[in-house]
């Protein structure tokens, strides 16, 4: 198992280095597998493509290390989303622009989709509903994360999460004036 992982970080830091000097499209599974010196039988061994190792990236680096803690909020959870994107933004812009079966785009959105569709099934008896809501924030926040990452000057994580954190509840406060 430690061989592995050894080989997955390898492939996973070489298609890092790649990318930051050119498009993912540009990008080969021998490109990979030469820059860390494997041979293509390895990468395969691993990952059925390229999309599934920027996938895999995000899986390891993200979303377990989040499993593992405790969170007291949502809001924490979310600003260390925030900042583990903004430590590796350049990966993550060309990340969340990769088109195509498999995107990083897509991954993201279903882990997003399944983390709040978990927490909205607690608060309503309507699945529909909670799926609905669920697709909503999970799109809404895939694209409010990319227009974020893809400015050149983009602000600092702490700033960005309370901008997003203060726009919520504004808006929040702006139905509940509207429904009494």
């Amino acid at each position: 198992m430690a061989d592995s992982n050894i080989t997955k970080r390898a492939l996973a830091a070489s298609l890092k280095s790649l990318m930051s000097q050119q498009p993912f499209s540009k990008i080969s599974i021998g490109d990979i597998c030469d820059k860390c010196e494997m041979n293509r039988k390895s990468f395969y061994y691993h990952f059925h493509d390229k999309y599934e190792l920027v996938n895999w990236i995000f899986e390891r680096e993200f979303v377990t290390v989040s499993k593992s803690k405790s969170y007291s909020s949502l809001w924490e959870a979310f600003y260390d989303l925030c900042k583990y994107l903004y430590d590796n933004k350049e990966f993550y812009r060309c990340a969340f622009l990769i088109d195509g079966q498999n995107s990083f785009r897509d991954y993201f959105i279903s882990v997003c989709k399944a983390m709040f569709a978990q927490k909205l099934y607690r608060t309503t008896e309507d699945s529909e509903i909670a799926e609905f809501q669920a697709d909503f924030l999970a799109e809404g926040l895939k694209s409010t994360l990319q227009n974020w990452l893809t400015k050149r000057e983009c602000i600092s994580a702490e700033d960005f999460s309370e901008k997003v954190k203060v726009s919520i509840y504004n808006i929040a406060s702006l139905v509940n004036q509207n429904n009494k």
